[in-house]
């Protein structure tokens, strides 16, 4: 089963882990923000830092302060949209990685302006990325696999160290199934 995130989650779940990790909820961090007059995004994440704020709950507030970008408002479906509007033909890659993903147990979908993470309840353990206008790159959080085959070294994000390069649906086929679902499996 699949639950789709988009921004508005990733904000929500930012101040609660904010609220967690300092006692104090959002609306006490902007007025502490406010009250010290921060002119530059490099000078207020400095003092998050030394304040113990960082990550995602700083990235917010970051936000809170300066503007929130154009695509942190769009929702799920017109974030993916936008991936895909000019490369069409890559969509049912997508769809079906997704489908997949969806199969494998509680995953939550992540979506982004350039790319989808997939997430257990403990962490991603999928990147899906659009990375040509005629490839998608899965990258997979795996651990303990070295390189080889179709399984390449991965350019998408550190955490994820392996990626399949996919150019038509009818390579998503057990090999890339069987990945998918060991990285599921070592994320959970």
């Amino acid at each position: 089963m699949a639950q789709t995130r988009d921004w508005k989650g990733m904000q929500e779940m930012s101040a609660r882990l904010l609220y967690e990790r300092t006692g104090q909820d959002l609306e006490t961090w902007n007025g502490r923000i406010a009250s010290e007059g921060f002119t530059d995004e490099q000078t207020l994440r400095a003092w998050l830092t030394e304040k113990g704020v960082t990550g995602y709950a700083q990235s917010l507030l970051v936000m809170e302060r300066f503007g929130y970008p154009a695509f942190f408002l769009a929702s799920a479906d017109e974030l993916i949209e936008g991936q895909y509007a000019d490369r069409p033909q890559l969509r049912p890659i997508f769809d079906a990685i997704i489908d997949a993903a969806a199969r494998l147990g509680e995953v939550i979908v992540q979506t982004r302006k350039t790319y989808v993470s997939l997430v257990t309840p403990r962490r991603t353990f999928a990147r899906i990325q659009p990375t040509t206008r005629q490839r998608v790159d899965l990258g997979l959080r795996l651990a303990g696999m070295e390189p080889g085959g179709r399984l390449t070294p991965s350019k998408i994000h550190e955490t994820m160290p392996l990626q399949i390069s996919l150019t038509a649906l009818d390579e998503i086929d057990a090999e890339v199934l069987g990945w998918l679902q060991q990285a599921y499996e070592q994320n959970c």
